[in-house]
């Protein structure tokens, strides 16, 4: 009898998904689709069976009006698409992905330097920040990783400790009198008292593997991890309880590294690459690229490793700093419009 019963439950499984596959969920509009136009989701009924009813979704969320869906308040990049269809007592779900790019085009910027000033070229740069008239560092590979203070005019080394070996330092930011740092793979962070340096906690990742650039605006901490995605981390909890991912209006940009928050909008260089871009915090748009050909050479340095990864604001007096892995030099730079 056993064997019966199974043999009629896997026959009405079978039947019952010949019918679900004669549904197909389809898109007006190619895998991608800019935020300006309008969204068009509708189902394909190839079988001449009758649908009762379909319930549409965007990342789980019910919309109203699938034939034409204003997607300008959404987040950038991948979009879960589903569709739930009725049938003849039944109900099967169908899902969809597809991506939502910026509707315009990066602003294309330049730039003049103003100052420059001495750096350790022994610095792997991986985070760097201004801070009430100096730099602080976060420095990387295993047995070299660093947390340091430096004098901005001699690039003096006033206050360092030395990262175990195990831990690859990176991102590091400071919020609050406190000073967090990031470790690459090891998927745990350092809190320190800003004054001495004294480690006081420490906390792990959630959902992204590694640690990349680390910055914060009023209200969270925010990291990235290598991909597309900047995480937005509660600073009390650590959870990461949101995620933007950032795109043009053609593609995504992956491998973003060193952060910061600069006049409301995410600064971000991307690994290998000497060029920085600009942000939008709420949705993952990109809306600036700054090239930053020639300071590498000027910095004394040339290949893909030995790159730009230091991005430091003095909001106060309004002064943009950037360097890199094994620069010889900081410099104060202002940017230019193309």
């Amino acid at each position: 009898m056993n064997k019966i019963a199974s043999i009629l439950t896997l026959a009405c499984l079978i039947i019952f998904n010949a019918c679900g596959n004669k549904y197909q969920l389809q898109l007006e509009s190619p895998k991608s689709i800019q935020i300006d136009k309008p969204l068009k989701i509708s189902v394909r009924e190839r079988s001449g069976n009758p649908i009762d009813s379909i319930q549409y979704f965007i990342n789980g969320r019910l919309i109203d009006n699938h034939e034409a869906v204003d997607i300008k308040s959404y987040k950038l990049g991948k979009q879960a698409l589903s569709a739930t269809i009725y049938f003849e007592g039944k109900s099967k779900k169908l899902n969809k992905t597809i991506y939502f790019l910026n509707d315009t085009p990066p602003k294309v910027y330049s730039y003049e330097v103003v100052n420059e000033y001495p750096h350790d070229d022994q610095a792997f740069t991986q985070g760097f920040v201004y801070h009430n008239g100096f730099f602080y560092e976060s420095t990387g590979q295993n047995g070299r990783s660093t947390l340091r203070k430096t004098e901005i005019e001699t690039g003096k080394i006033l206050q360092k400790i030395d990262l175990e070996r195990q831990y690859f330092g990176e991102g590091m930011t400071i919020k609050d009198g406190k000073i967090y740092q990031l470790t690459w793979r090891k998927k745990i962070g350092f809190i320190y008292n800003l004054e001495d340096f004294e480690l006081e906690k420490t906390f792990d990742y959630g959902v992204s593997s590694e640690g990349w650039g680390l910055t914060h605006n009023s209200e969270y901490l925010i990291k990235t991890d290598g991909t597309e995605r900047m995480w937005f981390l509660d600073p009390k909890t650590f959870k990461e309880v949101s995620f933007i991912e950032t795109y043009t209006n053609k593609r995504k940009a992956e491998k973003l590294n060193e952060l910061e928050f600069v006049n409301g909008k995410i600064y971000a260089n991307i690994w290998q690459q000497n060029s920085i871009l600009i942000v939008e915090p709420s949705n993952g748009a990109i809306e600036g690229i700054v090239s930053l050909k020639g300071l590498q050479t000027k910095a004394g340095q040339t290949g893909e490793d030995n790159v730009l990864n230091g991005i430091a604001y003095d909001a106060e007096q309004d002064r943009l700093y950037v360097t890199g892995k094994n620069w010889n030099k900081v410099f104060e730079i202002k940017l230019i419009e193309k």
